[in-house]
């Protein structure tokens, strides 16, 4: 069979790379170069209310092998945010880079619909696959619906029920155009029935972004990138900020750097800084060089996947309004406080290391001295976010074909 897989911002590099992977092993094990591993055991928990598709959950891996065909937007097309991320993720070169470039939301999800539609005209694939919640997401899967084509996606069912965050809009849209739902957890399973998708669209497979982080783990605690911001293991907040409800006015950016620095007189703050952000920083006249005197907020440009990985590893306390930067504070177990009215991962809220602190500025200082005077939230070892979610996406698809 033939799978098409689109990708075009940061988040889904993470995302689509254990997915390659997963496929690669697949076919490896029908090719003789190597046997499949405990594969039953992958599946013999999977807790999904599925159907009528059951078997392709509890049958061993069908011989069927995969094409995979790799599509890259360009939606993030500078090195920081795109390149970087292929090298640090060993992720192949793409087969399509449309370079799609920036825009208004408009402009850019046309610009991927027009191009994701030549190439799927071109490549007729069985199964159009898309990860997360980015333009590049919705645009590709509007393409292939209207071509026909099933739409696999990963991450569905996630909802913040904030409709002025882009990014839910893209979720909603692309999960009701899928006819493949890829759930990390009983929250998005749910979510998705409420809004009347049946049952045997819906797979709870655990989160490809905990493959991904156990994958790269051991070799993103060799970066010296602690050295090279003179840095000590648990000496050090991090922080990230890209939401537009928090960048893209200045008063309400204003007020987020400001308890940042006020956190950074007790403990440094490092500040890699998105280029959206960036760009409004420099707009708004704010933080114009760093270290700025008087505390010790480390501004830096974005980093790569491993060496901001081996921060969040490394530190106290993560402050961010990342959906992915959640996850992964989870399965570290590093406590994480989010800049998010809503949440966008409900589970590691519910049973993770993060707390809520939304717009509240207050909320925000006082959760992070809690943090820092011992009051850590202890989160749990979430179910199926082991390591094997893409390989278990690998097996669903291989059978369906």
């Amino acid at each position: 069979m033939k799978i098409v897989s689109v990708v075009g911002a940061r988040p889904n590099f993470m995302k689509i790379a254990p997915i390659i992977r997963a496929i690669d092993k697949h076919n490896a094990a029908y090719s003789g170069q190597s046997p499949i591993t405990n594969y039953q055991s992958l599946v013999s928990n999977h807790p999904s209310p599925i159907t009528s598709h059951q078997p392709l959950v509890t049958s061993p891996p069908s011989p069927v092998t995969i094409h995979h065909v790799l599509v890259h937007t360009g939606q993030h097309y500078d090195f920081e945010m795109s390149q970087v991320f292929f090298q640090d993720l060993k992720l192949p070169q793409p087969d399509y880079h449309l370079g799609v470039g920036s825009g208004t939301h408009a402009e850019q999800t046309g610009k991927v619909m027009i191009e994701v539609e030549k190439v799927l005209l071109e490549e007729k694939p069985d199964v159009l696959l898309v990860v997360g919640d980015v333009n590049s997401t919705l645009a590709a899967a509007l393409a292939a619906a209207k071509l026909h084509i099933p739409v696999a996606h990963v991450e569905a069912g996630i909802r913040s029920c904030d409709k002025s965050m882009p990014e839910e809009i893209n979720r909603l849209l692309t999960d009701h155009l899928s006819d493949y739902l890829f759930t990390t957890s009983r929250y998005e399973d749910d979510n998705l029935r409420r809004e009347g998708i049946s049952d045997d669209k819906i797979f709870r497979v655990g989160n490809v972004m905990a493959d991904s982080l156990l994958y790269s783990k051991e070799l993103a605690a060799k970066s010296d990138v602690l050295g090279r911001l003179g840095l000590k293991e648990r000496g050090y907040a991090l922080a990230t900020l890209h939401r537009p409800s928090n960048v893209d006015q200045r008063d309400n950016l204003s007020s987020i750097i400001e308890a940042l620095i006020q956190i950074s007189r007790t403990i440094p703050v490092v500040f890699p800084v998105h280029p959206r952000t960036q760009k409004n920083l420099k707009d708004f006249g704010l933080l114009v060089q760093s270290p700025v005197s008087s505390h010790q907020l480390l501004v830096t440009n974005p980093l790569g996947y491993l060496d901001f990985l081996n921060l969040e590893m490394n530190a106290r306390i993560v402050i961010t309004d990342s959906g992915g930067v959640q996850v992964e504070t989870t399965v570290l177990g590093v406590p994480c406080l989010t800049l998010l009215d809503s949440p966008v991962w409900q589970i590691t809220h519910e049973e993770g290391t993060n707390v809520l602190v939304g717009t509240d500025l207050k909320k925000l200082r006082q959760e992070a001295f809690r943090v820092l005077d011992g009051g850590t939230k202890k989160g749990s070892v979430l179910k199926l976010w082991d390591g094997h979610a893409a390989e278990r996406i690998a097996g669903i698809l291989a059978n369906s074909s």
